[in-house]
């Protein structure tokens, strides 16, 4: 019995810790992968939105429509929106609280 235990003791240096608990830099990481993935989807939107809304008048050839294309985010508007995930996270929504 005690060589399975002296076994299972070699094994368990070897073997992965679990860790279910995210530390700050974890958790910073998500939020900011979060907000890019968030950012560039809602730019995705406006261009489908652009390319399909832009049409030529086929007797004019004048466009019947006019809407600005969407500014590529940058940045400063992922690290923005990170700031607002992180701050809903820490703090709560607190543009729904009550005074």
């Amino acid at each position: 019995m005690t060589d399975v235990n002296k076994m299972a003791e070699q094994f368990k240096n070897m073997m992965p810790q679990v860790n279910f608990n995210k530390n700050g830099y974890e958790l910073r990481t998500e939020v900011l992968q979060f907000a890019q993935d968030h950012v560039w989807q809602d730019f995705h939107a406006k261009w489908a939105g652009y390319e399909t809304s832009v049409v030529k008048d086929p007797k004019t050839g004048e466009l019947v429509t006019s809407v600005e294309m969407p500014e590529v985010p940058g940045s400063d508007k992922v690290l923005e929106t990170a700031q607002k995930f992180y701050e809903f996270i820490s703090n709560g929504n607190s543009s729904n609280k009550t005074k």
